[in-house]
């Protein structure tokens, strides 16, 4: 009994490694609403999402608005936090002014960070494009 379901779970593996590695190695055209719809892929699908073409210039645009978008997030986070430090101040003043000083600290982080964007994006497609 043991002999069976064993042979059978190893027919079943191999089948399905036999499928499965036949399905990718066909490749195919990529399908509507991919990037690259129409055009052949060679070895998986997920090839018709990425683009055939980044220059340096892009993947470089790319790393500055990660992080640029990071530092937006943080400065998002400080504004919770400031907000937070400012509900539980319980009307002590010292806590009332640190609480104001984050708010205010971290929306000014926030309006740099969406200037800096709009500059990088600015700049980089109008001299590298």
């Amino acid at each position: 009994m043991k002999i069976k379901m064993i042979a059978g779970a190893v027919a079943v593996a191999a089948s399905t490694i036999f499928v499965s590695s036949a399905v990718v190695a066909t490749g195919g055209v990529c399908p509507r609403g991919t990037l690259r719809a129409g055009q052949p892929y060679t070895n998986s699908i997920a090839e018709c999402n990425i683009e055939n073409d980044t220059s340096l210039m892009d993947t470089v645009k790319t790393i500055i608005n990660v992080i640029i978008g990071l530092i937006g997030l943080a400065s998002v986070a400080f504004i919770i936090y400031g907000g937070f430090q400012y509900i539980t101040s319980a009307g002590d003043a010292g806590k009332v002014k640190k609480a104001k000083d984050t708010i205010l600290y971290s929306v000014i982080g926030l309006v740099v960070a969406i200037l800096a964007f709009a500059i990088v994006n600015f700049v980089l497609g109008s001299f590298f494009s």
